[in-house]
């Protein structure tokens, strides 16, 4: 397979946008990255929508073990 010299190899660093925003991170990074790197893009996007799914279960799961209490008021 011959490398396409019309692609720009961009940095790695832009996977830290979707790691650390998440979906919106993936979107924004794919659509920086999308004519240079499409590949790279297409790992942004989907490296975020992974990620908002991972937040999604645990925030579940740790919902789920945690008891609510209902009487439990800040405001006094």
């Amino acid at each position: 397979m011959e490398p396409n010299y019309n692609e720009n190899i961009r940095s790695r660093w832009w996977y830290l946008v979707p790691i650390l925003f998440g979906l919106v991170g993936g979107v924004i990074g794919y659509f920086a990255l999308r004519k240079d790197d499409p590949k790279k893009a297409q790992n942004c996007l989907i490296l975020g929508g992974i990620l908002t799914i991972i937040n999604i279960v645990v925030s579940i799961s740790l919902s789920a073990i945690v008891p609510y209490e209902q009487g439990f008021d800040i405001v006094r």
